[in-house]
C-alpha cells in the first residue's frame, strides 16, 4: 500500500508551524519562530516547511495533502450558520461584523498556500479547535477519554468539548464562543499587568502565589476574588464573560474596559514596578480559571464517567490549572501536549487528515517530540571552527558535564532533534544543579534576565519521582506543577516556588535516553536525581535552534560550559 504523507500547517494566527507525518507517524514537528528568531510568529512558516521536507528527505510533490489547522472560509457570512451554536443566532450578524473587522482575516489561506510552496495537490482545512481536540486524544495512547480544548479563539469557538473512544472524537459541548473566552481574558489581564498578550500569561501564572484574592478592592468594597467571580460567570459546561469587563470584543488591543480600569486602577507600566494590587489580580484571575474549569470537568466526570484525560489549548499550558487537575483526582490520569498551543494544531490537523485519507492507520503513543532541527557531529564541529571555538571532546561528556554542574557551573546543553513547544526539554536547555537556593538568582542575574518570581523547572530521573513530588503519574512535558515533599525541599531549593510546588518534568529510558544518561550521571556524584532545566534562550527570545544559535547564546551571556553534540567549549576563565 502506498504511503500516505501529510502536511500540517498552523498558518492564520499566531505560532505558526508546520508537521508531516507518514502513515500516521510523526516524521518532523517546526515551528517557524526558531528560525526568524520572532517569539509567536505569525508569518508563513516556511523555513518550518522545508526543515520537515529535509528532514523525511521528502519534496512537496511528494505529499498527499496539506492540511491548515484554521479555516476562515466559516467567517464568511454564507458558511457562518455552520459553526454559531444555536443559543447565539441571534447575535450573528452583529457578532459576525466585528469579528471579521477585529481579526482582520478574510483572506484564502487556501490559495496563499498554493502560491508560497507552488503545490498543486490537495489542501484541505478542520476546524481550529477540532485539531486541539485531536494533537491531544491521538498520541496520548487512551483508547476512551475525555477531550477538551480551551484557547483564545479558533474561528468562533473559544473551546471545545468531546468524548473520544477507539479512535472517534464525539462533540458534546460546542458553545463556549466569542468573546466569552477564558483564553482571551487571561491575555487581556496579562496585557493590563504590563506583559506582553498571547506570550507572558505564565508570568501571572507565576505571580499569582504571591496575591492574596481575599482582599478588598477599596473603590468597589468587594475582594478581587468577588469581583473576578462576576467577570465570569459559570453554568453548567456554559461560561460567559462580562463584557462591561473587557473591551477586546469590541476595539483592536484595547483589552480590559474603562470600567475594569476605574475600579482596578491604570495599566501597569511595562518594566514598571509590581505593585501588591497587581498581585492580587493575578491570583484572583488564575483561581477563578481553575474554578471553572474544575466546574466543567466535575460535571463532565458526572455525565460520563470517563477515566482519563486529554488536554489542549493554550490554557493548557497553564501547569498550575494542570497540578489542580490532578490533584482533584477526577481523573486517573491526564495527558497534555508539550505543544499544546496553536503550535500544536499543525499535528492535529495531520492526524484528522491522515484518519480521513486511510481509516486503516492506527495511531499509537506519542513520546517522541524531538522532531525539530537536528545537526550531525560534523555540522557541530564546522560551526565550532567557523566561530574560532576552542573545545575538547571528552571521553563521556555526561561524566564531565555532570561534574561540572556538581561545581555550580551553568550548562548550555544542545543534544538531538529540537523540542516542539514552549518547553525545553533536554535538548535545548540551560542546566544548573538544583541547589544552594541561590542557584537560582545566579541563573536570572548572568543569563536568563527573567523577572525574580518567576520559578525553574526540575528534571528528575523518573523512578525518583514519588520520593520528591506528590504525583502520581509521569510528566513528561513539564506541563504539571506538584507540590515538592517537604523533606525534599532543602535538597532542591532552587527549583521550588514561594508555594512549595514545582513543574516537573520526567525522564524515563524512553523519552530522552541522552538526557537521561546526564541526570543518571548527575545522580551518581551527587546522590540527587534532579537537575534545574530551563529554556536555551535569553529572555524575549526563541530558544536556540542551530549550533550557530547556541555559540552565539553561549558568547554572549555567563554560560560557563556549552556541550553541543559530543564537544565541551568552556570560557577561558571557567
Amino acid at each position: 500500500m502506498k504511503s500516505i504523507i501529510v502536511l500540517g500547517l498552523n498558518f492564520g494566527g499566531h505560532d505558526t508551524s508546520a508537521c508531516l507525518m507518514k502513515d500516521g507517524i510523526l516524521i518532523a514537528a517546526c515551528e517557524e519562530e526558531r528560525y526568524i528568531k520572532q517569539k509567536h510568529t505569525r508569518d508563513f512558516p516556511i523555513n518550518a516547511i522545508n526543515d520537515c521536507l529535509k528532514k523525511a528527505n521528502l519534496s512537496i510533490n511528494d505529499v498527499d495533502e496539506i492540511t491548515l489547522s484554521y479555516d476562515p472560509e466559516l467567517l464568511k457570512p454564507e458558511n457562518f450558520s455552520k459553526i454559531i451554536s444555536e443559543k447565539r443566532k441571534k447575535f450573528q450578524k452583529n457578532d459576525l461584523d466585528k469579528l471579521r473587522e477585529l481579526r482582520k482575516q478574510d483572506f484564502d489561506l487556501g490559495n496563499l498556500v498554493k502560491e508560497k510552496l507552488n503545490y498543486s495537490g490537495k489542501i484541505t482545512s478542520h476546524l481550529h479547535h477540532l485539531c486541539h481536540l485531536a494533537s491531544c486524544y491521538y498520541p496520548s495512547g487512551f483508547e476512551d477519554a475525555l477531550v477538551i480544548s480551551h484557547d483564545g479563539i479558533g474561528e468562533v469557538d473559544c473551546s471545545l468539548m468531546a468524548t473520544a473512544s477507539k479512535g472517534e472524537i464525539s462533540i458534546f459541548h460546542h458553545g463556549n464562543q466569542w468573546p466569552n473566552s477564558l483564553g482571551l481574558l487571561y491575555a487581556a489581564v496579562t496585557a493590563y499587568l504590563g506583559w506582553k498578550y498571547n506570550s507572558d500569561e505564565g508570568i501571572v501564572m507565576g505571580l499569582a502565589p504571591y496575591g492574596d484574592d481575599t482582599k478588598i478592592v477599596d473603590s468597589i468594597g468587594k475582594s478581587y476574588r468577588e469581583i473576578f467571580q462576576e467577570i465570569i460567570h459559570v453554568n453548567g459546561f456554559e461560561y460567559e464573560v462580562d463584557r462591561s469587563w473587557i473591551a477586546f470584543h469590541d476595539v483592536r488591543s484595547k483589552w480590559v474596559s474603562d470600567k475594569f480600569i476605574d475600579i482596578f486602577g491604570p495599566r501597569r507600566i511595562p518594566e514598571g514596578k509590581i505593585e501588591t494590587h497587581h498581585k492580587h489580580i493575578a491570583c484572583a484571575l488564575q483561581n477563578r480559571l481553575e474554578e471553572v474549569i474544575l466546574s466543567q470537568l466535575k460535571d463532565c466526570k458526572e455525565k460520563f464517567g470517563l477515566k482519563k484525560l486529554c488536554f489542549a489549548g493554550g490554557i493548557a499550558l497553564n501547569c498550575s490549572l494542570n497540578g489542580k487537575i490532578l490533584e482533584s483526582r477526577l481523573f486517573d490520569e491526564i495527558f497534555i501536549p508539550p505543544a499544546s498551543g496553536d503550535n500544536g494544531t499543525a499535528i492535529g490537523a495531520c492526524y484528522l487528515s491522515t484518519k480521513n485519507l486511510s481509516n486503516e492507520i492506527q495511531f499509537s503513543k506519542l513520546d517522541n517530540y524531538y522532531t525539530g532541527s537536528e545537526f550531525s557531529d560534523e555540522e557541530i564541529l564546522t560551526e565550532l571552527k567557523n566561530k574560532n571555538i576552542k573545545f575538547i571532546q571528552p571521553e563521556n561528556i555526561f561524566e564531565y558535564t555532570a561534574k561540572k554542574l556538581k561545581n555550580n557551573n551553568i550548562i548550555g546543553w544542545f543534544q538531538g532533534g529540537a523540542e516542539f513547544g514552549p518547553r525545553a526539554l533536554g535538548n535545548r536547555s540551560i542546566l544548573t544543579a538544583p541547589f544552594p537556593g541561590e542557584m537560582k538568582d545566579i541563573l536570572n542575574s548572568r543569563v536568563k534576565f527573567r523577572e525574580t518570581f518567576r520559578p525553574f523547572a526540575p528534571a528528575i530521573l523518573s523512578e525518583f519521582t514519588s520520593q520528591y513530588f506528590d504525583i502520581s503519574q509521569s510528566s513528561p512535558h513539564m506541563l504539571i506543577a506538584v507540590t515538592v515533599k517537604k523533606e525534599k525541599i532543602s535538597e532542591i531549593p532552587a527549583v521550588v516556588h514561594v508555594d512549595n510546588s514545582a513543574r516537573v518534568q520526567t525522564v524515563d529510558k524512553t523519552n530522552n535516553p541522552l538526557f537521561r544518561k546526564l541526570l543518571e550521571s548527575f545522580n551518581k556524584i551527587t546522590d540527587c536525581p534532579v537537575l534545574l532545566n530551563t529554556s536555551f534562550n535569553v529572555k524575549g527570545q526563541p530558544i536556540v535552534n542551530t549550533p550557530g544559535d547556541a555559540i552565539d547564546c553561549f558568547l554572549s551571556t555567563n554560560i560557563d560550559t556549552l556541550a553541543i553534540g559530543n564537544f565541551i567549549a568552556e570560557k577561558e576563565d571557567n
